[in-house]
Parts: C-alpha cells; sequence; structure tokens
C-alpha cells in the first residue's frame, strides 16, 4: 500500500484554510440591495397624515396639535416678524422679470433703509444676475437695450404692490437653475457669500412677514385636505418659522430655507392654486388671531421647534432617537393613520432598489456586499445599520444617516434578504 504525500498535501490544506477565512475577499458584490418600510420622512412630531385622518374623525386643529405635541400649549403669539426667507442656495446666475401691466421694479444699492436708486424697470423688463469677483454683477434689459450696472456688494429689489413700494399689484417672477417661481410679497434681496467648498455664490432672500405673506407661500399638504388639518399645518408652521426668527445663517444670509431643509415655501403659487388655494389661505386666516398674532405651539410661553414630516411607521420619532439630541417635546405617540392604505397609498408600505454606488458611497466603502439592521430604537425605526465591503471592512451608521444618504423614504425599514432584525453582531 503507496503512504500518502502528508507534505504535498500541507500546501493545498493552508490554501483552502485561507480560503475559508477570507470568503469576503472573493463575494459577489450585488448591483443594488432591496429594502422594504414604511412610512415617509424623519418620523419626528406631527405626522401630516396623522393629522388629516384625526381631522377626518372630528378633532380640531389644537387637538392635532396637542396630540403631537403632549405637554405644550396652543396659544397666540406676536408673529408680525420680516423674515428672511432663502429663495436662491449656492447660484452662479439668476433673473429677475415681471409681467404684471403698468408696475413698477427698482434695483437698489443696499438694504434698502437708504436708498441708492441704480434702476427704474417697467413690466418685461428684465435682469440678470451674476457674480464680479466678490460682488453681484447686475444686467439689466429695457425695451431692447442692454446695460450692465456698476457690481453692488448688496442689492435690494422692490416691485409695486407691496409694503415696501406702492402701485399696482404686481408679480415677480425669479428663475433660476431652470426653474421659475413667482412672489408676489415683500422684497429680494441678493448677496455675494463664501463657501468653503464651492467658493463665491449669489444667495437670495425674500423679506416677507411670517403672519400672512410667508404662511400664505407654504406647500406642505394638498390644500383639499380637511380644514382642521390644514389649520394644523398652518399651526405648526408658523410656530416652526418663530423658533427661527432672527437666527440669521451665515451660509444662506437667511433664516429659513425655501425647501424641506425647513418647510417647502412656494411664493405665490400656493394661494393661486386652481380651486384649492383660496382654502389654504383662509385656514391660515382662522389660526390668526388679531393682526399681528397667530396660534402657536408654545412651552413656557416660548414658541417650539414644530416639527412634522409626512408619515411614520406606526409611531412617531424622538429627536434623540432622528437626530442624537434631545429637544424636550418630541415624544413617541402612537400614529396609525400613517399605516392606513387609504390615508397613505404611497408610503404606507413602501419597496426600493438602492444601486451599489448608492450604498457605496452611503458607508463610505469602495462597495457594500451586504447591510445589516444590529439595532433597533424603542419606535421600530433603525437605530444602528452596518454594511460590510467585499474586503470584509465594516461600517456603522445611524438608521437616520442611512435614509438621508440613501434616499430611503424612513428610517422604518429592513434590508429584504435580512432574516432577521434586531440586536446582532
Amino acid at each position: 500500500m503507496k503512504r500518502p504525500n502528508f507534505g504535498a498535501l500541507v500546501p493545498v490544506l493552508l490554501s483552502t484554510l485561507l480560503l475559508a477565512n477570507l470568503p469576503s475577499a472573493f463575494a459577489e458584490v450585488p448591483s443594488s440591495i432591496s429594502f422594504s418600510g414604511k412610512g415617509y420622512g424623519h418620523g419626528v412630531g406631527m405626522s401630516q397624515i396623522g393629522a388629516r385622518g384625526l381631522a377626518l374623525a372630528g378633532d380640531t386643529a389644537t387637538a392635532i396639535m396637542n396630540y403631537y405635541f403632549p405637554g405644550s400649549d396652543v396659544m397666540p403669539l406676536t408673529d408680525d416678524q420680516i423674515l428672511r426667507v432663502n429663495v436662491g442656495h449656492q447660484l452662479t446666475s439668476a433673473s429677475i422679470k415681471s409681467d404684471t401691466p403698468g408696475m413698477s421694479l427698482q434695483l437698489l444699492s443696499g438694504d434698502g433703509a437708504e436708498p441708492q436708486f441704480l434702476s427704474v424697470l417697467a413690466t418685461k423688463d428684465s435682469v440678470k444676475l451674476s457674480i464680479s469677483e466678490k460682488q453681484v454683477a447686475i444686467t439689466t434689459t429695457q425695451v431692447g437695450i442692454t446695460t450692465i450696472l456698476t457690481p453692488v456688494d448688496l442689492l435690494t429689489i422692490r416691485w409695486s404692490g407691496t409694503r415696501y413700494l406702492a402701485g399696482p399689484d404686481s408679480v415677480l417672477s425669479l428663475t433660476h437653475t431652470k426653474k421659475t417661481i413667482k412672489y408676489r410679497y415683500g422684497q429680494i434681496q441678493v448677496k455675494v457669500v463664501k463657501d468653503a467648498k464651492l467658493g463665491f455664490k449669489l444667495e437670495i432672500v425674500n423679506q416677507v412677514r411670517l403672519h400672512d405673506e410667508y404662511l400664505w407661500g407654504i406647500s406642505e399638504v394638498s390644500s383639499s385636505w380637511p380644514a382642521a388639518a390644514l389649520e394644523a399645518q398652518a399651526i405648526a408652521s408658523r410656530s416652526y418659522a418663530m423658533s427661527k426668527v432672527g437666527k440669521v445663517l451665515k451660509s444662506c444670509d437667511c433664516e429659513l430655507y425655501s425647501s424641506i431643509s425647513d418647510q417647502n415655501f412656494a411664493g405665490y403659487a400656493k394661494e393661486t392654486e386652481p380651486k384649492w388655494g383660496l382654502l389654504w389661505k383662509a385656514a391660515v386666516t382662522r389660526t390668526s388671531i388679531t393682526e399681528n398674532t397667530g396660534l402657536t405651539v408654545t412651552r413656557n410661553l416660548q414658541a417650539i421647534r414644530t416639527y412634522f414630516g409626512s408619515s411614520t411607521g406606526g409611531v412617531t420619532e424622538t429627536s434623540k432617537n432622528a437626530w442624537g439630541t434631545d429637544v424636550g417635546y418630541t415624544f413617541s405617540v402612537p400614529d396609525p393613520w400613517s399605516l392606513d392604505a387609504k390615508l397613505n397609498p404611497n408610503f404606507y408600505k413602501w419597496k426600493r432598489e438602492i444601486t451599489q454606488s448608492v450604498l457605496a458611497t452611503a458607508f463610505g466603502l469602495p462597495d457594500v456586499v451586504t447591510v445589516k439592521v444590529l439595532s433597533l430604537n424603542e419606535t421600530g425605526s433603525v437605530k444602528i445599520i452596518e454594511g460590510k465591503s467585499s474586503s470584509g471592512k465594516k461600517i456603522k451608521l445611524s438608521g437616520e444617516t442611512f435614509r438621508s444618504r440613501s434616499k430611503l423614504p424612513s428610517s422604518w425599514f429592513a434590508p429584504s434578504s435580512e432574516m432577521l432584525v434586531g440586536a446582532q453582531s
């Protein structure tokens, strides 16, 4: 009988052991990973779908706010402050014009407190804005004649029919990044601000009164919703804005962004929606107590930052779970309306395919072969999620961070391939 050559087997055994201990090096990198979940948004504060459900059940706007912000008081506070709302962020160029017959448009250097007139324009005249070194460059076109004005540090634009300039009611059109938005109220200010990564960029601000001019332009829910739901949104939007009054951010020269970074401010488009626009405007008016006060959600007589979002995973989230900071007035309360297929047809449940490139960028890895939920919050949302690369490197993220980076609808989710959701090692 021939003896086995154990010496020859040693390299083979070593190779086998190495391969067994390095499976990830040969793991197949998927083109995408499927996720399933429920709800839309961060889930903190008021659920808009929940507000609609409560309104349909007969609850008042005040009752809705008390439900989602327990321990808070809804009371009138002065809301006639002038807000700085950023309507053009980190731009290289923009243009402005008005088609309102008989209107007048003024260009002023400075903040307008001591007018230094640059030009006066009329209907269909246009203004092009760009950057000249560190200043706002201005080019006007009037009856076919183009004029280049001296660049300024701060440009103020006023149009007739506003608190800043008498004359016929006019609508101003601001165009940038391939979209045009119309503004009816306030005034526009343009400034060049330096960004640490992007360099000098234009920041465009619409200055409007919170009490009416700002709230009339908030476009967060459908104006066809029940009256109490619209009023609840008006109260939430007022309270959120009031919590930011006086806190001007250098990055945008504003107190609020006009996007979901704060709340969606659509300008004149909201109140001029066919059929429904006047219903939203009326709802805002019903939450106004006097000409300069409105219903506000408060703690210790101070407006609180009333977070809100579309829907949840069945219960609302806390600020600590979502962002790591307990603000003291966000609590987890049942939100069954978000799981109602009739009230929330698009997000009572959902599925998404996240591509490999998005996953890799989200985790900061060269590639991602597996994604695993390590732990959940008490609300059922993902607390910690882990991504593993083909080289075996693992990165952990909070559920909210991963949701934001991957553009998943909410943090109530699980990878579709995951067999066990819960605390894992």
